[in-house]
This record gives structure tokens, sequence and C-alpha cells, in this order.
């Protein structure tokens, strides 16, 4: 008897197929969210969107909330990878937060509708959204906290309590961010970025002019 060959590792057969049709999925969602808002869009919007079934959808997602959450929790997921790159690249920790708030605000400004639903919509989902939401909120503030701490240790800024700092940083920015939403000031979002620049490093201690912004940034 010829000995059976051992199978190989690696993911299940179909496996590919199915995150292709999962993410094909979550684009579509976040067109359809985006036109139709959360509860004007439907299931068999994104169906059609997506050109999938309601078997794949219910295959990937329990409902539309469902789809919404992840949907939220993909979209974050590339905002903290652009982030992580674009800062990739930069010894400075103060440019390295020059680099995410130039990457987080720029990615807002090329998805405005996006950047609505998931930042205003949302807020009114309820308790579960909520805390998706805080959960955002806080990953941003300790990528924010955790640069504060290495220019503190490297001697950029003095010894202060980054933990408030960064706080402080991402409620400067989100605001900016939602007064972009419903006033449309600034036109372009990405203009606010040497004002916010300015005042946020103010608030740790680097004087006016003693930092250049990031060449991605300036």
């Amino acid at each position: 008897m010829v000995p059976a060959r051992p199978k190989k590792a690696g993911r299940p057969p179909g496996q590919g197929v199915a995150d292709a049709t999962r993410e094909r999925i979550l684009e579509a969602a976040a067109d359809v969210f985006a036109d139709k808002g959360f509860y004007g869009a439907a299931v068999d919007d994104i169906v059609r969107a997506s050109d999938t079934s309601k078997g794949s959808f219910y295959f990937h997602f329990p409902n539309k909330r469902g789809i919404f959450v992840a949907l939220l929790d993909h979209l974050m997921g590339r905002l903290l990878n652009r982030v992580a790159a674009s800062i990739a690249a930069e010894d400075d920790p103060v440019k390295r937060l020059d680099a995410a708030l130039h990457a987080v605000l720029t990615a807002f400004a090329q998805r405005r509708r996006l950047a609505r639903l998931l930042l205003v919509e949302a807020a009114g989902l309820g308790h579960a959204m909520d805390e998706r939401l805080m959960s955002v909120h806080q990953q941003i503030t300790a990528l924010i906290r955790r640069h504060l701490d290495e220019a503190v240790e490297q001697g950029y800024i003095a010894p202060q309590d980054t933990s408030l700092a960064a706080c402080a940083w991402m409620g400067a920015l989100n605001e900016v961010v939602i007064r972009w939403l419903y006033t449309g000031e600034p036109e372009r979002l990405e203009s606010a970025l040497p004002a916010l620049r300015a005042l946020l490093l103010q608030s740790i201690g680097v004087p006016p002019g003693d930092r250049q912004p990031t060449s991605e940034a300036a």
C-alpha cells in the first residue's frame, strides 16, 4: 500500500476565495453606507454592489449591524497601517508624530462621506458601537503616547504626563475632523495641519519653528 502523502500546512481549501469574497463585500459596504447612511442602506444594496449573493453575505456577516462593526474594524485597521507606514522612515519621534497627523488627516480628507459615517453616524448606534469607537480612540491615543514617551526618553521634550498629553492631542484631532464634517471648514482638511501641528507641539513644550515638519507633511 502506498503511504498517504502528508497534508500541507496552510489555510483550508477555498479559504483564499472566502477571504477575497469577504473583502469584496466589505469594500462594497463602505460605498453603500457612505452613499445611503446606516439606516438608509440595506443588505440587498450591499449584495448588489459586491456582485455576490445573500448566502455569501450571511456566511460572513450576521446582519447589517454586524457588517458595519466589521467595516469599522477593517477601515480603522487600514488607517493604523497607513500611519505605521508613514512614520516608518522617521527616526525623530517628533517627526513621527508629524507624519502620523498628516496620515490621519489625509485619510479622512480623501473619504469624507465615509469619515462622517464612522465618526458621526456610528456614535448613535448603541452601546456596543460606542465601545468599539472608544477602542479605536484608545488605539490612536496609545500610538501618540508611545511616540511622546520616546520623545521624552530621547530628550526632545521635557518629562511630562504623556498620557494626558496624548488624550489632549487625540481630542484636538477629533474635534478638527468633526468640525470639518459638520461645517465644511476648512475647505481642505489638510490645510488645518500647520496650525494644528503648531498648537500641539507647543502644548508639549516644542517652541514654534524649533522642529520642521516631515517632508511628507510639509
